[in-house]
């Protein structure tokens, strides 16, 4: 009796697994592998880095992931886009013609003068260890748009929008802004009082721009699915340290 009633708890435990995993399989939850794939296309609402170096453990290195470990396209990409799991996942990807793209919704971004910035300090210290590392954000829901570029420890240039306008912009227009028509327009006031400073306006981008540009500089992490140079790899995902976390500024005492 003793042998049956242990078996039939055995029965029940793989039940209880298998149902478990059927239902995660069904809500579309991040199945672990790193079997070497495909690349796996992602930029919509989505934030990304692009770091010139083929290095992809030593860009992990760099950004202090926790708890990391070796995970394919399809599992990072997952990942990053899981509602459970993409507040703090990252997934660095396999070398893409000489860069590594480093994807995620957690990853530090501008968010203007109330809060700490934390993007600048990343984009300097990735450019300054591997030559050049950009930064590209796109989520169309909020109309929040930003991107910026890194070289040898500066950022050339730099600039995020949401929908009440510029919240962070660095340098100067580039070749490859104009080019695909991004314009900023300085204001100056109607009447052109002495004394009136303006301010900056600048045509609403979209999603199509952000990536476009990221084509120019670097890679278009919408057109990866399509690209025949690349082979099947493996990349790593893992949890964003908690030091990306956005903070307030605090505001000192009268």
């Amino acid at each position: 009796m003793i042998a049956i009633a242990v078996l039939l708890c055995v029965v029940a435990c793989l039940v209880a697994m298998v149902g478990m995993v059927w239902r995660q399989y069904q809500a579309g939850d991040v199945i672990d592998t790193s079997e070497p794939d495909r690349p796996v296309r992602f930029g919509h609402e989505m934030a990304w880095l692009a770091v010139r170096t083929a290095d992809t453990a030593a860009v992990v290195k760099g950004l202090g992931l926790v708890g990391h470990h070796a995970a394919n396209w399809q599992t990072g990409v997952a990942a990053i886009y899981d509602p459970h799991f993409s507040d703090h996942s990252i997934f660095v990807s396999p070398p893409v013609a000489g860069w590594t793209l480093v994807a995620g919704l957690s990853l530090p971004q501008p968010l203007g003068p109330g809060f700490v910035d934390k993007c600048s300090p990343l984009l300097r210290g990735l450019s300054e260890e591997f030559g050049e590392a950009q930064y590209f954000n796109s989520y169309p829901p909020l109309d929040y748009f930003a991107w910026a570029q890194a070289v040898d420890g500066c950022i050339c240039r730099g600039l995020a929008i949401g929908d009440a306008g510029p919240l962070w912009n660095i340098g100067r227009l580039t070749r490859s802004e104009k080019a695909l028509g991004l314009k900023l327009f300085e204001l100056r006031g109607v009447d052109q009082r002495s004394g009136d400073a303006g301010g900056a306006l600048l045509l609403a981008p979209t999603e199509s721009q952000v990536v476009n540009l990221a084509a120019r500089w670097s890679v278009n992490p919408l057109d990866l699915e399509a690209r025949t140079d690349l082979p099947r790899a493996t990349g790593i995902v893992g949890a964003s340290p908690r030091q990306w976390r956005s903070e307030a500024v605090r505001k000192r005492a009268a």
